[in-house]
């Protein structure tokens, strides 16, 4: 059982059924009304909504470090995951996503940190972030603030915007390139 008492969702075709992802386009939704819902207790009770948001196509020691500092800066945080159409819309090859959203989403859900993924169709986030509102806006290190999507929203909402460092030797397209190096030389 996870720690917000949802049980786990079985692997395989229910995995979107799972209470706490979002498909892409669900804002209207069944599990869109859910996070509504949810963000709707936490604002009652002055809690503090963070949002990040990312690919997370193999994920990695750097992923789950940052997530776990996201979720620090807040009471309960929302993933952005980019749909397959929007990871391939952001040129990251024509191989990708390795994994696709249902497989993606699943191993998010389960991460302790993240109590919710919302998926997204678009290239960035900001029309979630302008349905979300968040207090908390966070990307890595990679992400100067100026450049962060929805940047000036949360600031104008009195919201704060946080690039945080990576760990060092992490990322996805290393971690493939490594992959295929090693395929190639066997």
């Amino acid at each position: 059982m996870r720690r917000d008492g949802a049980e786990p969702a079985p692997a395989g075709d229910g995995i979107l059924d799972f209470p706490t992802v979002m498909p892409p386009g669900g804002l209207q939704g069944k599990a869109g009304k859910e996070l509504f819902r949810r963000l709707a207790e936490l604002r009652a009770r002055g809690g503090r909504l963070v949002f990040t948001n990312g690919c997370f196509d193999l994920l990695h020691p750097g992923h789950v470090d940052l997530l776990a500092r996201a979720r620090a800066e807040g009471d309960f945080l929302v993933l952005g995951l980019n749909s397959d159409a929007s990871v391939r819309a952001l040129g990251k090859g024509a191989d990708r996503p390795i994994n696709p959203f249902p497989v993606r989403a699943f191993v998010l859900a389960h991460l302790a940190s993240v109590d919710f993924v919302a998926g997204f169709d678009e290239p960035d986030p900001l029309n979630l972030i302008l349905a979300l509102e968040p207090d908390v806006l966070v990307k890595g290190g990679d992400w100067p603030e100026k450049h962060i999507i929805g940047c000036g929203h949360v600031k104008a909402r009195g919201g704060r915007v946080l690039s945080l460092p990576l760990l060092e030797k992490f990322s996805t397209s290393a971690l493939i390139a490594g992959i295929r190096a090693d395929a190639v030389a066997r």
